[in-house]
């Protein structure tokens, strides 16, 4: 094969059928594809409203794939006939009290230092727009440009696109990296098989470096985030087609605490979504279903009338720097996309562009330079191998 990608979640998905596209051979290790991260996501599509104070580097990322977002949907759907549920809704950001106002302010003036397009709004005006915020909302912000996808639809979609390719797929984990010459040339399953490649890439998120073979001060350290998040569901006739429970997706400050409301055409509304060091825990707690419906019920007292369909709780991706980790490493032959923390669902589109189009043998475009593996490792390791 020209590469063998090992993950199948939507970043492993997306860049295999670039890949692809350009006529390489590819194979996508994973025994069980979009099972990860991929599906408990919730699918906001929000550079802006993601846009965290000393990540000012991302946010040129971020844009770049937003901005490709329209046209990488319309072609999943033309291709396999799927939708993906992406829809332009814009997202608001609603303030419980007087502290979490301040702190939208602040936000906003942050948000203007960088550029970018966001409305300030009272809440009366906020009330406009969602009928069912609660009275006591104090304000907030409007995102025109913030809006989501539905990542249980995605994968599929990803699926079929990557068969449509070419794309193999081996339902099986990978269990070592094989090296020759101090070069990867490709990879043992766990059941014994051997698949060489010209280039293999690890997209596997948090468990990217779980797999023996890779050589020390190769990988950075890319832990796991746990993040808890509800499904609800908007009982059928509850509310007139025309006045649905959520229009837009909704980002809630209560109390100084963060969380999000996004909903969908079919009635389901993702609300989350805790941050937590647990390691690989993937437990769903009672304090975390109690604390996200609490401060949801601050923003939009009628959750409490919606039927609770699922819990889960996921891990995500992350670096020391909560940036993704793009393009080569320090290994001729072994390459990264991982790392992607709150955005990978976001970076999808410009993360399968850069790195199917470097597995092709064109250099790193400039929007890339920043998030280079090696950036991770001790300054005695980046001199660059060849590659």
């Amino acid at each position: 094969m020209d590469v063998v990608v090992v993950g199948g979640g939507v970043i492993g998905l997306a860049t295999a059928w670039r890949a692809a596209e350009r006529g390489m051979s590819v194979v996508v290790c994973d025994p069980e594809p979009g099972s990860g991260a991929s599906t408990v996501a919730a699918g906001m599509l929000a550079p802006v409203t993601e846009a965290h104070y000393t990540e000012q580097a991302l946010l040129r990322l971020t844009l770049d794939s937003a901005a490709r977002w329209p046209g990488f949907a319309a072609e999943l759907t033309a291709l396999t006939g799927i939708d993906t549920g992406y829809r332009e809704t814009g997202t608001l950001l609603a303030a419980a009290d007087g502290g979490d106002l301040a702190l939208a302010a602040d936000l906003l003036t942050f948000q203007q230092s960088l550029g970018l397009t966001v409305e300030r709004l009272t809440g009366r005006e906020l009330r406009s727009l969602e009928p069912m915020l609660s009275p006591g909302v104090r304000g907030g912000l409007f995102v025109a440009g913030d809006h989501q996808v539905d990542p249980r639809r995605l994968v599929p979609a990803l699926l079929a696109a990557c068969r449509a390719a070419g794309v193999t797929l081996r339902r099986e984990r990978v269990a070592a990296l094989r090296v020759a010459g101090d070069r990867a040339t490709g990879v043992r399953l766990t059941g014994g098989a051997e698949l060489a490649a010209s280039a293999v890439l690890l997209a596997a998120g948090c468990w990217t470096g779980a797999i023996d073979g890779i050589p020390e001060g190769v990988l950075p350290v890319i832990r796991p985030v746990k993040g808890q998040l509800l499904r609800l569901h908007v009982p059928a006739g509850r509310f007139p087609a025309d006045r649905p429970f959520l229009r837009h997706n909704v980002r809630g400050l209560v109390r100084g605490s963060s969380l999000y409301l996004v909903p969908r055409e079919d009635g389901e509304l993702v609300l989350g979504a805790t941050m937590e060091e647990q390691g690989f825990d993937t437990t769903v707690t009672a304090g975390a279903v109690h604390d996200l419906l609490r401060d949801a019920r601050e923003i939009l007292p009628g959750i409490t009338e919606l039927v609770l369909t699922e819990p889960q709780a996921g891990l995500r991706p992350a670096t020391a720097d909560n940036m993704p980790v793009l393009g080569p490493t320090l290994l001729p032959g072994l390459a990264l996309a991982a790392g992607h923390f709150r955005n990978g669902i976001l970076l999808a589109p410009v993360t399968a562009d850069i790195v199917a189009a470097f597995l092709a043998g064109e250099p790193l475009p400039d929007v890339a330079a920043t998030f280079g593996p090696d950036r991770l490792l001790p300054a005695a390791q980046t001199v660059r191998a060849g590659t």
